[in-house]
């Protein structure tokens, strides 16, 4: 895997994947960000956000339940002294559709955190404490 990031001003740099896609990152406005895109932590926790989630989606799939939506509420804690890593991060499932077995979405959650989603799992041994959650709604 390759990525490719250039500073282009003050706080500002465009991100780049070795598959093509780019992201505009900006830094807080006390060290010249002017807002333009996500600050880098940000983007740390909607990664991990997005792998899990995939992780969850596609077990739940595979389990042949009707998922029609899905999607992880992030909440972040840093140390609040230098390196301000992430200390704990709690994610909430919120999965809809048809007729779901709770006990799928339980497992699915489950083998996300524990097998699957190599960002959440690189986080947790290096020291970020994670918990997760679920919560279940019947598609109209």
């Amino acid at each position: 895997m390759k990525a490719r990031v250039k500073w282009t001003e003050n706080a500002v740099f465009v991100a780049e994947s070795g598959s093509g896609h780019a992201i505009v990152l900006d830094g807080p406005p006390e060290i010249g960000g002017r807002n333009l895109g996500p600050r880098p932590m940000e983007m740390v926790l909607m990664g991990v956000g997005a792998c899990s989630a995939v992780d969850v989606t596609l077990i739940l799939k595979k389990a042949r339940q009707q998922v029609s939506d899905c999607w992880v509420e992030l909440e972040a804690e840093r140390a609040e002294t230098e390196p301000k890593v992430f200390t704990r991060i709690h994610m909430q499932f919120v999965v809809t559709g048809k007729n779901l077995a709770e006990n799928h979405v339980k497992r699915a959650v489950e083998l996300s955190a524990e097998k699957y989603c190599s960002a959440s799992i690189m986080l947790a041994r290096g020291g970020v404490a994670i918990s997760h959650g679920y919560e279940i709604r019947e598609a109209a």
